[in-house]
């Protein structure tokens, strides 16, 4: 954090101690400043005041604190750091770096009360200016550029909250992020380093339809479900049913230039295997590590959990700073149930008046207020950036009706519905693709056929259209049994079995079918439809279904997504349906 002990003073004392939630008496206060709590010096936020007692929500553990210890306040809101040095780092819920912290502590375990800086201060950048003497700039504007990592410049702006003016001095070289590496003629000196609260919004010029689809390799979202470059999505679903999974494979593989990953109050094991893993993996669009373009912030369900309602707000406002040099930044909060959690303890211990199932009244407004951050934004320097938040949402027992998942629904525009059924018959992603829907398709088509074919919305509304038959005639088979329908309803159900099994399950194992970029969706799609297109010829013929689906062709659309090379194998086998079908009329 940006504010040290060293800089504050004491102005109260506690009165009370419920959990995370401290009183103080006489503390001279304004909403959302942070304050040092107890003799310890605990972090917290000041989040209620009426008269001379203040609420503090503390983001650490508060046992041992006791009415009569002092209580300090910063003066300033809960900010982060910005600068080069947030990538490839894992910060705790209120950016505290976790590595810096356990080699300061000399263990894993961290005692309460120690705090770092969100940035390295003393580390030096090699700073290449962009800008020299007597250029006038303005506010967000790009006066140099630093290498962050391998993968990504970080471009030094002017912040949002400074004048602008004439440049007065410039200079370039190697520089911690305090030192001045910008002046103006107005005496403003620029660093490498920004500090920003984390509840309140970076400025933008104008937020604007997104157009750009965020490719993410997975087909049953590419082909059927897909999310803008500045969209918003909720992955909701049961324990066991893959929301992590999905926003694992979301962080690795999506066309993103940042990826900013939230773990909020997800089990420990889960985030670990988040912290071992992503080191290890190879970014597929660079080579370089993945976490070269990622910043992981971590706040397991054992972690504090005022820091939990915390940390999505802070990942938020790392998102929106690299926006501003124009990157595409991708969001993942896992899971925002956990978070509405957090809120409800919070609001508990307040007395405030519940809502439903206990959640504050506010939740709605909350949740609001994360994804309105999100979208396809002009800045005020003149670049275009997104952010692209997609958030997991827990509902218990997998009920879509409670009311973190009702109130997301409001408000995001695609939702992936994750079904337990489909996780069982190991149909994964276990999206359900009867309850899931996307309200950008029309949008994005036309980036569809510009980049891929134009027959991209047609192939996929065949596609919707098959599987919602196949849902209906399935209610029907139940009742009579298979053989009992029409020939031409019982090959449907067979063309539909090729869709699940070819189209729609995706072997996150093979290297060669992990990842599928539009070109290989549209073909492996438009393929199945050629042998949906045969094969009712060769039935309007007399020839029987039997004997159609019997074919030695038809087995082979279930290996085309982990063939090396799809396209060949495509060719031929469209060639081979088309003959071995003709064949038999």
């Amino acid at each position: 954090m940006s504010q040290t002990q060293e800089s504050v003073r004491e102005d109260g004392i506690i009165a009370s101690v419920s959990g995370p939630v401290v009183t103080a008496r006489d503390l001279d206060a304004r909403m959302n400043d942070v304050v040092y709590v107890g003799d310890e010096g605990l972090m917290g936020e000041v989040i209620e005041i009426e008269g001379d007692i203040t609420t503090i929500q503390v983001y650490e553990e508060t046992s041992g604190v006791g009415p009569g210890e002092p209580v300090e306040n910063t003066g300033d809101p809960l900010t982060v750091d910005l600068g080069p040095g947030l990538l490839d780092t894992i910060y705790d819920g209120v950016q505290r770096p976790l590595d810096v912290l356990e080699t300061k502590m000399g263990s894993p375990y961290l005692d309460r009360g120690v705090d770092a800086p969100g940035i390295e201060l003393e580390k030096e950048w090699e700073f290449d200016p962009t800008v020299e003497v007597g250029d006038v700039v303005e506010p967000g504007d790009v006066v140099g550029v630093v290498e962050e990592t391998v993968t990504i410049d970080l471009k030094v702006m002017v912040p949002p909250d400074f004048e602008g003016g004439e440049v007065d001095s410039v200079e370039s070289g190697s520089f911690t992020v305090t030192e001045p590496v910008v002046t103006l003629d107005n005496g403003e000196e620029i660093t490498m380093r920004q500090e920003w609260p984390v509840r309140e919004a970076r400025p933008s010029a104008t937020k604007k339809t997104p157009r750009k689809p965020l490719v993410s390799g997975q087909r049953i979202l590419d082909g059927l479900f897909p999310i803008a470059k500045g969209g918003t999505a909720a992955i909701p679903g049961p324990f066991g049913s893959g929301k992590t999974v999905t926003q694992h494979s979301l962080a690795k593989f999506a066309d993103a230039d940042i990826i900013v990953y939230v773990g909020c109050g997800e089990r420990g094991n889960e985030m670990t295997e988040v912290i071992d893993d992503f080191p290890e993996l190879e970014d597929p669009s660079t080579g370089n590590p993945l976490m070269a373009r990622t910043s992981l912030i971590a706040n397991t369900s054992n972690m504090p959990v005022a820091a939990r309602e915390s940390c999505v707000y802070t990942g938020i406002t790392i998102a929106e700073f690299y926006r501003d040099m124009g990157y595409d930044v991708a969001l993942m909060a896992d899971s925002t149930s956990r978070w509405a959690e957090a809120m409800r303890e919070i609001s508990s211990r307040l007395e405030e008046m519940p809502g439903e199932e206990g959640y504050p009244a506010y939740l709605s407004a909350r949740l609001s207020e994360f994804y309105e951050r999100a979208g396809a934004f002009e800045n005020i320097n003149g670049t275009e950036g997104s952010i692209s938040a997609i958030g997991a949402v827990s509902p218990p027992g997998g009920d879509f009706s409670e009311p973190v998942t009702q109130n997301t629904l409001r408000i995001v525009k695609t939702f992936w519905a994750l079904d337990a059924d489909l996780a069982e018959r190991r149909h994964f992603p276990a999206i359900n693709w009867n309850e899931s829907y996307s309200l950008y398709k029309e949008q994005l088509d036309p980036w569809f056929q510009e980049n891929v074919d134009d027959d991209w919305p047609v192939e996929r509304q065949w596609a919707v259209d098959v599987l919602d038959e196949e849902g209906e005639l399935q209610e029907i088979v139940q009742l009579v049994g298979k053989d009992a329908l029409p020939e031409d309803q019982q090959l449907t159900l067979e063309v539909a079995s090729y869709l699940k099994e070819a189209y729609l399950q995706q072997n996150a194992f093979n290297p060669n079918d992990m990842y599928c970029p539009p070109e290989k969706t549209f073909a492996m799609l438009t393929t199945i439809h050629h042998f949906n297109d045969e094969a009712f010829k060769a039935l309007e013929a007399g020839v029987p279904v039997e004997e159609i689906i019997s074919i030695d062709a038809a087995p082979r659309l279930n290996r085309i997504a982990v063939q090396d090379d799809w396209k060949e194998f495509i060719a031929e086998l469209e060639a081979d349906i088309q003959e071995q079908l003709r064949e038999l009329y």
